[in-house]
C-alpha cells in the first residue's frame, strides 16, 4: 500500500486521497491540487488487486498528463496500470480505435486531421461563399450531446457558418477524417449506440479521475459518465477542479456541480475542499479574492504569505507606448526587485496581441529571452505521429529527461502498431538508443528532421513510405510547418527555421513567458504583467458578462506569487473605430494600488 510521510500533506489533502467515496473536490489556486491527484492515483494504483485493472486519468493537457505521471514514478509506484491523457487521447484509444467499425463515418478507417488542415479546408470553403465578411474565425463550434454549437456572436451569419461546416463535414468524410471535435462527438456517439462499450470500460477501470472539470464540456461529461453509469458503483470517480477558473466557456467548457455529475453518472459523491493557497501572499490573495464568483474559501498558508506585494494598474498607458511601459516593468522587476527572467510571464487576451509584441519586446530588450508566440516554428499537432517523433528528436538524452523520452518512444511504438506495421524486434529502448546514435550537421530545421526521419526508419528497417497513415500525417506535418515559418517569416522573425529554434521548442522554460490567459491556466510566477485588460476583451464579445471577466481577472491575479501589474492601455479600437475602455468589473474593484512609476 502506497503511504506518505508526516507533513507531505496537509489534513484537507489527507482526507481527499483517503476517502473511500467518489470525491469532487473543489481546489482553490495553490492548494496543492496537483499533489493531492497524483497521491490519490498513486494510492489506488497501490490498491489495484488484478492485472485486469486500470486507473484512468483525464487530464485537460498532455503536458499536465506528463508531469502527473512523472511525479507518480518519482513516489516509487508501479505505472503500469495507468491511463493518463486528455479526453481526447481517451477517446481515441479507448472507443474510436477499437470500435470504430461500429460507426458508419469510421467503419472503413479514418485519420485525425491538425487544425492547420481544418482553417485550410474551412478557409477554402468560405472563399467560394458569396458572403465576403466570413472567415473561419467566425466557423468556430464544438459538439453537445445534442448536436453542433456555433461560437460566432453574428447571428447574421449563422445560416451560411452552419451551410460551411455542413460542407465541410461531408468532406471529411469522404476522405475518410475526423477533426479534433469530431473525436468527442463519434465517440459519444458509439457510446450511445452501442451500450456494451461503456459496459465494458467500466469492468476494465477501478477508477476514473479528472483534472481540472471547470474546462470539461457537456460531451465529455457525458461520455465519462456512461462509463460511471454502465459501472454500477464499482468504478468510483475523483474530479477535481476550481469554478472561478472555468474561463472556456466560449469553447463548450463549464463547471458543472457535483449534484448534476451524480445524477448523470448515477453516482454517489463526496462535497470536498482544499482551501489553502500555499503560492501567492496575502496581498495577492486578497485582491484576486474580489473576482471570486462562486465564493469557495481562500486562506494564505505559504511561506510568502508577509511578501509585501506591488500591485498596480495602469489606465494611463497609449497603446503607442505599451512595448516601452512592458519593458520598463520587465526591469523593474528584474533588475530592481530581483525577480528572475524565467519567473516574469507576460499575458494578453488573445494570441494576435501577443506574436508582434513578443518580437517588439525581443528588440526592445535584446538581454532578455523570451518564451512566447512568433518563436515557435512548427505547429503542435499532439496527435500528429511525426510531431511525437520530433519531440523524441530535438530533446537532449538525459537523466532527468530519460523517463518521460522512454515514455514517448512507447507511444510511437504504439502507433506504429496500429499503422500495421510490425515491431517485434524494436522496443523503447532500442528506439531511443536509435534516435540518440544519429548526427547530423543540417541547420535548417525541417531539412534537419526530414533526413532525420529518414535516416532513422532507415535504421529500424521500416519503409515508412508504404504506410498510408505515415504518409499522411508526414505531409499533414511538413504541410503545415512550412506555412507556419512562412507566415512567421513575413512578419519579421528571420531566424524561426533555424534548428536551435525548433530545439527551443521542447527546453525546459528559461525565458521570460509570453502567454494568453487562456495558455497560463496551471502556471505559477512570481510576477505576472498583463495587458489588454479592456471591456470587449476581457470578458471576450463572445462571452460579454461580468462573470466571465470576473473569472478571467481572479486567473490572472491568482497565477502570480509576488507581483501584479495590470494595464487597461488607452487607444485600442475596435469595430467602427471605437475605443475600448477598461475592463468594467477591473475598473470598479475597489483596492490600494502601488504607484510605480
Amino acid at each position: 500500500m502506497f503511504m506518505w510521510s508526516d507533513g507531505e500533506l496537509n489534513d484537507e489533502q489527507i482526507a481527499a486521497i483517503e476517502e473511500e467515496k467518489s470525491v469532487f473536490l473543489v481546489a482553490c489556486p495553490g492548494s496543492g491540487k496537483t499533489r493531492t491527484l497524483t497521491y490519490k492515483i498513486a494510492l489506488e494504483l497501490s490498491k489495484l488487486k488484478t492485472e485486469k485493472k486500470w486507473v484512468v486519468a483525464i487530464t485537460y493537457t498532455h503536458r499536465a498528463a506528463d508531469e502527473i505521471h512523472e511525479r507518480i514514478e518519482s513516489l516509487g509506484v508501479d505505472t503500469s496500470k495507468l491511463w493518463i491523457g486528455t479526453i481526447h487521447s481517451f477517446c481515441l484509444e479507448w472507443i474510436l480505435r477499437p470500435y470504430g467499425i461500429y460507426h458508419n463515418a469510421l467503419k472503413h478507417g479514418f485519420r485525425v486531421i491538425n487544425s492547420h488542415d481544418t482553417e485550410q479546408q474551412i478557409t477554402e470553403l468560405c472563399l467560394l461563399q458569396r458572403n465576403p465578411r466570413i472567415t473561419h474565425w467566425d466557423c468556430g463550434h464544438h459538439y453537445t450531446s445534442t448536436g453542433r454549437i456555433l461560437t460566432t456572436g453574428n447571428t447574421a451569419l449563422r445560416s451560411y457558418v452552419d451551410g460551411i461546416l455542413d460542407l465541410y463535414c461531408a468532406n471529411l468524410l469522404i476522405n475518410r477524417q475526423i477533426d479534433f471535435e469530431q473525436i468527442l462527438l463519434f465517440a459519444y456517439e458509439l457510446i450511445v449506440q452501442q451500450p456494451a462499450i461503456s459496459k465494458l470500460l467500466s469492468s476494465l477501470f477501478s477508477y476514473v479521475l479528472v483534472d481540472e472539470y471547470q474546462d470539461t464540456k457537456e460531451i465529455q461529461y457525458a461520455i465519462i459518465a456512461s462509463v460511471l453509469t454502465a459501472g454500477r458503483g464499482q468504478v468510483k470517480t475523483f474530479i477535481v477542479g476550481d469554478p472561478n477558473q472555468a474561463i472556456f466557456g466560449s469553447l463548450g467548457g463549464y463547471a458543472i456541480t457535483a449534484s448534476e455529475f451524480a445524477i448523470i453518472g448515477n453516482v454517489e459523491l463526496e462535497e470536498m475542499d482544499l482551501s489553502l493557497n500555499y503560492r501567492s501572499s496575502s496581498r495577492i490573495i486578497n485582491y484576486f479574492s474580489n473576482y471570486n464568483v462562486h465564493d469557495t474559501t481562500i486562506s494564505p498558508a505559504g511561506e510568502l504569505i508577509d511578501f509585501q506585494s506591488t500591485i498596480t494598474f495602469d489606465r494611463l498607458t497609449q497603446r503607442e507606448h505599451l512595448v516601452d511601459m512592458l519593458a520598463r516593468l520587465i526591469r523593474y522587476n528584474i533588475e530592481t526587485v530581483g525577480i528572475s527572467p524565467h519567473e516574469v510571464c507576460i499575458l494578453a487576451p488573445w494570441w494576435v496581441h501577443l506574436a508582434s509584441m513578443t518580437r517588439s519586446l525581443v528588440v526592445a530588450l535584446p538581454e532578455y529571452s523570451f518564451d512566447g508566440p512568433g518563436m515557435v516554428p512548427f505547429t503542435r499537432d499532439i496527435d500528429n505521429f511525426w510531431f511525437k517523433l520530433t519531440k523524441i528528436i530535438l530533446t537532449e538524452p538525459s537523466p532527468q529527461m530519460y523517463v518521460r523520452r522512454l515514455r514517448w518512444s512507447g507511444e510511437i511504438l504504439s502507433a506504429l502498431e496500429n499503422a500495421n506495421i510490425d515491431i517485434s524486434a524494436i522496443s523503447t529502448r532500442i528506439l531511443l538508443r536509435e534516435c540518440n546514435a544519429i548526427t547530423l550537421t543540417e541547420n535548417d530545421g525541417l531539412k534537419y528532421l526530414e533526413q532525420f526521419f529518414d535516416l532513422l526508419f532507415e535504421r529500424l528497417c521500416i519503409d515508412y513510405r508504404v504506410f498510408p497513415t505515415l504518409v499522411e500525417h508526414h505531409n499533414a506535418f511538413f504541410s503545415s510547418s512550412r506555412s507556419r515559418i512562412e507566415r512567421l517569416r513575413s512578419e519579421g522573425t528571420p531566424f524561426v527555421s533555424d534548428i536551435n529554434a525548433f530545439r527551443k521548442v521542447f527546453e525546459s522554460r528559461n525565458g521570460i513567458t509570453v502567454s494568453t490567459i487562456h495558455g497560463v491556466k496551471g502556471g505559477e510566477f512570481d510576477t505576472v504583467i498583463a495587458y489588454a485588460l479592456l471591456e470587449g476583451i476581457v470578458p471576450d464579445f463572445r462571452d460579454p458578462s461580468s462573470e466571465s471577466a470576473n473569472k478571467l481577472l481572479y486567473v490572472i491575479g491568482s497565477r502570480a506569487r509576488k507581483n501584479l501589474h495590470l494595464i487597461a492601455e488607452l487607444g485600442r479600437y475596435g469595430q467602427r473605430r471605437t475605443e475600448y475602455p477598461p475592463t468594467r468589473v477591473l475598473n470598479n474593484c475597489s483596492f490600494d494600488y502601488n504607484d510605480l512609476f
